[in-house]
């Protein structure tokens, strides 16, 4: 908390000049500390960055490897790997390195009402973690709790922790990065989504993906929410250090046993936080007020109503919760029926694990895929989605590895080759083009991508937005 720390004539390193290191810049200055923002690219939109800073902070751009002189911490943004010159260097001269989510746990302050600090509900994963957060807020806001979804989304975690007007408490999402940077962070109650490999490049394995992303079980008060369909969730709150009496909680899409929320007869149930779980269960919604009711969405809620029940939400602002929430764009967002045809827009889905939740939805499907790999793979997920499958039409730099392994597990699937060379506006075109010739009537054409989309589109919403203008054409 603030009164514990001093940060007046500290000598404070920010790297990084995206939001949170501005955020973060300006939190530190204010608190009285001798700031210095690095960042190793130099162009005119971090020139202009740098100027919004205001007085009281130095800049030093094209330059994030050397440590400033006389510097005491660092403060990271999310993207820097821990292997980055700086803070090899700031391992050498001692200085501990935190991340935005660390720095705004230290600084929390006391609510009137309670004299402690608003609590975090917070959330991780691979896939999930955004919709589940804005659920998890609906939730609070039925409930009538002051709340905001920060942290990756939305609102800065550390603006939200300084803000004016204080919070109730706090729905957050954690990435991978910022929970590596966060060794004191002890949540109310926590959920892993799911794990899948991504980042590697950055975390170096699988196994040290995993550890930062249990990082957010460690010192839970109340509830560990984990996923029935991901063994490896489970492991992480067997492995976690947490307060005495702080439950794990299961949540999956089949009958619930003790202390498990999960699905009977169309019905979202409670039994873990309920009287005599035992023998009951509390009725707390149903599939239909999910929006979109596919299945990983389903699993989506669940995990934000184990987290809203931890924290002591009733069944009525559950219920209200889901039914007032709307996904953000580019989730599984059903842009139009054209002939018979249901194309959907799920181009968020930029890795095999998000792809294959969305290809689970659907059936048959006309699909969509390529761009950037990462280095992935593919022969699992179109071993999973084969027999789903209509047709593909295959765009980007990687499509190779989904065309080889669509030839391995799935030969009989036609397959289409577009926009060679294209991109942007004129490369969908012609890839919806080419997925209506191969639709039938009842078919849906999906876009997930199980890819990046930077080698042909500026991002995934703009990759997005140019799918839904191309499928409106056809309407036309």
């Amino acid at each position: 908390m603030t009164a514990n720390l001093d940060f007046k004539g500290l000598p404070v390193a920010v790297a990084g000049l995206g939001v949170s290191g501005i955020s973060a810049a300006r939190a530190l200055r204010d608190l009285g500390a001798l700031v210095t923002v690095v960042d190793g690219g130099d162009g005119e939109g971090l020139r202009a960055r740098a100027a919004s800073l205001g007085e009281g902070i130095t800049v030093r751009l094209g330059d994030g490897d050397m440590l400033p002189e006389g510097t005491r911490l660092i403060v990271t943004s999310p993207g820097w790997p821990p292997n980055s010159p700086l803070f090899l260097a700031a391992e050498q001269a001692g200085v501990p390195v935190w991340g935005d989510v660390e720095l705004a746990w230290r600084l929390r302050r006391p609510l009137p009402e309670t004299g402690e600090p608003a609590p975090w509900l917070a959330v991780t994963g691979t896939n999930g973690k955004t919709t589940t957060v804005q659920m998890l807020a609906s939730i609070l806001t039925a409930a009538g709790r002051r709340t905001a979804a920060v942290g990756n989304v939305g609102v800065s975690v550390l603006d939200a922790v300084l803000a004016e007007q204080p919070y109730d408490v706090l729905a957050v999402e954690l990435s991978s990065y910022q929970l590596h940077w966060a060794p004191s962070l002890r949540p109310h109650s926590a959920a892993v989504l799911n794990l899948a490999p991504d980042h590697l490049d950055w975390h170096g394995s699988m196994e040290a993906y995993a550890a930062d992303k249990g990082r957010i079980y460690q010192g839970n008060q109340v509830a560990c929410v984990y996923n029935l369909a991901d063994p490896v969730t489970r492991e992480l709150v067997e492995e976690a250090d947490v307060e005495e009496g702080c439950r794990a909680i299961g949540f999956g899409l089949g009958a619930p046993g003790l202390s498990q929320l999960g699905v009977v007869d169309g019905l979202l149930v409670d039994r873990a936080f309920v009287p005599d779980r035992q023998k009951n269960a509390a009725e707390i919604g149903a599939v239909e007020d999910v929006t979109p009711p596919a299945p990983h969405n389903i699993a989506n809620a669940l995990a934000a109503a184990a987290l809203a029940r931890a924290y002591g939400v009733d069944t009525k602002a559950v219920r209200e919760g889901l039914r007032a929430f709307r996904p953000d764009a580019h989730r599984i967002a059903e842009v139009a029926v054209v002939d018979g045809v249901t194309y959907i827009d799920d181009s968020k889905a930029t890795n095999t694990h998000a792809a294959a939740a969305s290809l689970a939805a659907y059936e048959p499907v006309v699909w969509i895929a390529g761009g950037l790999a990462k280095g992935a793979t593919f022969d699992e997920l179109v071993q999973g989605a084969a027999e789903r499958l209509r047709a593909a039409v295959l765009i980007g730099a990687d499509r190779a590895l989904i065309r080889e392994a669509l030839a391995r597990h799935a030969p009989d699937v036609p397959v289409i080759e577009a926009a060679q060379g294209e991109t942007g506006a004129v490369a969908m075109t012609e890839v919806v083009r080419a997925a209506a010739g191969l639709a039938r009537p009842g078919d849906t054409v999906l876009l997930a991508p199980a890819c990046a989309s930077m080698d042909m589109f500026t991002n995934y919403g703009q990759r997005g937005d140019l799918f839904a203008e191309a499928v409106r054409a056809l309407q036309g």
